[in-house]
């Protein structure tokens, strides 16, 4: 089985890499948006995104200069042998990759405004667990959140009688009002439950699925499509200069809800959707998303 160093070291790559390369899903949307873009201020900006992809990659530097607060998803067995030691593997790893890729601290205490330094803090890196019964696995996701795209999120709870569609309009009129904050082409994760904070953490764990991948049920995955559809008209195009794509896919999440409450999220990560994961067994090592860090 791998040990705490391997691990760590591991992770210190995927957390770097997170913030040089892209995933596939991610540069081939924004390719395709590219192609088909008609406005030709958005087709300009769209090739100096892609440009600016290129460039990062070949240079093995940060593809923004805001590299984001560090957020973990973590789907562990219960069975798995260092899971009670990842919390601080992954804090050391946060602090390392820090050093190295290097990326910017973004980690600031609430009341005295003083940067740590190196990113982890009260809380920071922030961490969401899954946990897996009859398991000695574990899957690990990094995500980078800008703070820009943070910006535009919304935490809400509707009177439950505007149903489904108080849900699509509240999540429209975000993106609205949000313009150019956000920096488009954004992904949009929609997230509905019984409360405010469930259905911000549904709507954050949207933004993990692949873009063009839809919600396993129908009507839900018929949802997604209707508010990819209604935003892309809203014609804030790339960077707010107008266009076809402002939202490059919406991913919609839900929970059962309490009668009497309707909740929603609506989380925003902008076109650079930095997210990795790796995945560790007993025998080893497997990078899902950037497989060749596998061969450094």
């Amino acid at each position: 089985m791998i040990t705490e160093n391997e691990l760590k070291e591991s992770i210190t790559k995927l957390v770097s890499a997170t913030a040089i390369y892209l995933p596939e899903d991610v540069k081939k949307a924004l390719n395709d948006a590219y192609e088909r873009e008609t406005n030709p201020v958005a087709k300009s900006v769209l090739k100096s995104i892609i440009d600016n992809i290129r460039v990062a990659e070949e240079g093995k530097k940060p593809l923004c200069q805001d590299t984001g607060t560090v957020i973990f998803y973590i789907e562990a067995g219960e069975k798995f042998p260092l899971l009670g030691k990842l919390p601080r593997i992954l804090r050391e790893a946060t602090i390392k990759a820090t050093e190295i890729t290097p990326l910017r601290p973004n980690a600031v205490d609430i009341v005295t405004g003083k940067n740590s330094g190196n990113n982890t803090g009260e809380y920071i890196p922030w961490i969401e667990w899954d946990i897996v019964p009859d398991s000695d696995s574990a899957t690990i996701t990094v995500v980078l959140k800008g703070g820009g795209s943070e910006s535009p999120s919304l935490a809400k709870t509707i009177p439950p009688g505007l149903g489904i569609k108080g849900v699509l309009k509240t999540a429209i009129d975000v993106i609205f009002e949000a313009g150019a904050k956000p920096c488009p082409p954004v992904v949009v994760g929609v997230g509905m439950g019984p409360a405010a904070d469930i259905a911000m953490k549904l709507a954050k764990k949207a933004l993990l699925r692949p873009i063009g991948s839809r919600h396993r049920r129908e009507e839900i995955a018929e949802l997604e499509e209707k508010l990819l559809k209604a935003i892309n008209a809203l014609g804030w195009g790339p960077h707010g200069v107008g266009g076809l794509t402002t939202a490059l896919d919406v991913h919609i999440e839900a929970a059962h809800r309490h009668p009497a409450a309707l909740s929603l999220g609506v989380a925003t990560m902008c076109w650079a959707c930095r997210r990795a994961s790796l995945r560790v067994t007993d025998t080893g090592v497997e990078f899902l998303t950037h497989p060749f860090l596998g061969g450094e």
